[in-house]
């Protein structure tokens, strides 16, 4: 069991303050039961209007709930003026004095009013209307505030799962925020089974409990009132007991240590056939602007850029959770018209978006089309089998991620796989081994899959093609390789994580002249050199800072100007490589000084045209 915090005085003292104040006028009545005149009470009255106040708070409080929990869902979805407008309306019944509430729906409601003709005045349904009226807020207003707090990406993953809007309502939304709402039903309740000013207004006859202790009170005084307040004040707290009873928190067992995953068995296949995506989508916001044309055949697509370069509004588009312009086309067939539900997507988005309700093996077979074997041969694969029925909240992010991968991919069909960052929120020794897990479970599929990352390392171990975003417009595109040889800007090589960069020009013989006789061999994948700037031309070149070693047989003469301490390993070591100053790190063992010489790989540089 988790420790209480200790809290501090100030905040525990204000709170037994009105803690107290609250509980002194039930104390001072208790104080004054002895003065109760019980002989004289109408027992039969008084039981018939316990039972009308009962009745017509459950009845209100049923059609409060069937009608405004789905308001609730609304204004804590709906975007534009009149979800404030309805918001505002909604609050107005908490503003009024109880007796003008009554006269408004005397208006409405009485002899005259355009509903007059319903004959509510003076009848059991006109007590149910003047409740409803005064109490309907309290569960609007909590129920907003549930939906509210239910992350919208869970909606989402349910909808590229299948799920259309009303079953999402039902299975997703509702059932997580269904504590708050209870709550928000009791409230209403009791609001509903103590209101007075409204009703005696609307609907004096027949008595409600509130409107027969007033008129007990007028003929009779305090002495005829205390016996009257004993069944009302007993029911109310019945009834609130069995609402922090049904809305407690419910206990459950600790996560279990995280077992080690064995691997998907795979077998070796011919490598399958590429898929053609075409992505033509653009969306104007305040401050930014998405617009994104690409054309790609493969079947591993990285998308890698800054934070808030439009990478995951991109998958989103892709998945059809975007309202965006334009086509997004797999395979020549369009499929910009289509809802998520029916995309054939398996999508991973960032946090993973497990609802809170829902047991691991609940989570991997909640798509609609979900194949029974499928999921089992997911779970056994991915170590989730002993773990089918623990909670999310009893999982680690290692083991939350296996089960959004499990979800998604134990479709009956799966086109594209969308993965928004899937590894961001693991240590580093658990990213590099699920890294590895999930791209052997990729080649053995035909869908094509988009990784959406920030991390080059990432994005150049898992795919075939690269996309650079910056600023919602791509800024380079191609085979991962060629992109990482040529970045073709300095924008798109420190987003490729380059960090020693120096300038040079080109020489007849794909070398780089750097200055002081130094020319720097450059050799690409593709062409031999063939695609390297025309001779002459001004570049820019970089190089990672571990791909720069000092060796006694280097091909380039240098010098060192600063080596500093040892850190994680490796020695940073500051070196002059023709007129380029450049900072790398060696190996913490290396006492060089002054003249040295370096080697570097010439398939590992990036080359491309000085601004």
């Amino acid at each position: 069991m988790r420790a209480m915090r200790p809290m501090p005085r100030a905040v525990k003292g204000l709170a037994c303050l009105l803690g107290l104040w609250l509980l002194a006028p039930f104390v001072a009545g208790m104080v004054r039961l002895g003065d109760a005149d019980w002989s004289g009470v109408d027992r039969a009255g008084l039981v018939r209007a316990a039972g009308v106040s009962m009745a017509s708070a459950g009845v209100a409080t049923l059609l409060i709930g069937l009608f405004g929990i789905p308001l609730g869902y609304v204004l804590a979805r709906g975007r534009g003026w009149w979800t404030v407008w309805l918001g505002g309306v909604v609050q107005l019944p908490l503003a009024l004095p109880p007796l003008a509430g009554g006269v408004l729906l005397l208006f409405l409601l009485g002899y005259g009013g355009p509903l007059g003709g319903l004959g509510l005045s003076e009848h059991f349904g006109g007590i149910v209307a003047a409740e409803m009226f005064v109490a309907a807020p309290f569960l609007i207003i909590a129920a907003r505030s549930a939906f509210a707090a239910v992350d919208p990406v869970l909606e989402d993953v349910a909808a590229t799962l299948g799920h259309r809007p009303g079953a999402i309502f039902r299975r997703v939304s509702l059932p997580l925020a269904w504590r708050p709402i209870l709550a928000g039903l009791v409230l209403a309740w009791l609001r509903a089974f103590g209101e007075f000013g409204a009703t005696v207004m609307l609907a004096y006859h027949p008595y409600s409990l509130p409107v027969f202790t007033y008129v007990a009170f007028g003929e009779a005084g305090l002495p005829a009132m205390l016996p009257v307040l004993a069944p009302t004040l007993l029911l109310a707290g019945l009834l609130m007991v069995a609402g922090h009873w049904l809305t407690r928190p419910v206990a459950r067992g600790a996560a279990p240590r995280m077992a080690p995953l064995p691997l998907p068995a795979t077998r070796e296949r011919a490598e399958a056939s590429p898929r053609h995506l075409a992505l033509a989508i653009h969306r104007d916001l305040p401050g930014f602007t998405l617009d994104v044309t690409l054309e790609s055949r493969t079947r591993r697509i990285a998308i890698l850029g800054p934070s808030g370069s439009g990478k995951s509004m991109t998958l989103r588009a892709i998945a059809g959770l975007e309202d965006v312009a334009g086509q997004v086309r797999l395979d020549g067939g369009d499929l910009s018209p289509l809802p998520p539900e029916q995309r054939a997507v398996a999508y991973v988005p960032q946090g993973y978006a497990l609802p809170a309700h829902l047991t691991v093996a609940r989570q991997v077979t909640f798509a609609t089309d979900c194949v029974p074997e499928r999921a089992a041969a997911w779970m056994g694969a991915l170590g989730l089998e002993a773990l089918s029925g623990r909670y999310p909240a009893e999982l680690s992010p290692g083991q939350r991620q296996r089960v959004a991968l499990a979800r998604a991919l134990s479709r009956r069909r799966v086109d594209l796989v969308l993965l928004d960052e899937p590894f961001s929120a693991l240590d580093a020794p658990l990213r590099a081994r699920l890294r590895r897990e999930v791209l052997a479970v990729l080649r053995g599929m035909e869908a094509l899959t988009v990784l959406v990352t920030h991390d080059p390392a990432e994005a150049l171990a898992m795919a075939e093609e690269l996309v650079l975003l910056d600023g919602g417009r791509v800024i380079r595109a191609g085979p991962t390789a060629d992109v990482f040889a040529r970045p073709g800007s300095e924008l798109a090589a420190r987003l490729l994580g380059a960090e020693a960069i120096g300038d040079g020009v080109m020489l007849p013989d794909g070398r780089i002249d750097l200055g002081q006789g130094v020319g720097l061999l450059v050799r690409h994948p593709v062409g031999e050199g063939a695609d390297l700037p025309p001779t002459g031309t001004r570049v820019r070149w970089s190089a990672r800072p571990y791909q720069i070693r000092l060796a006694k047989d280097g091909a380039y003469p240098a010098r060192i100007l600063w080596r500093g301490t040892v850190r994680d390993g490796q020695r940073p070591t500051r070196l002059r490589l023709g007129d380029a100053e450049l900072e790398i790190l060696a190996d913490p063992s290396c006492e060089a000084d002054g003249a040295c010489r370096v080697t570097i790989d010439p398939g590992c540089l990036q080359v491309w045209p000085a601004a």
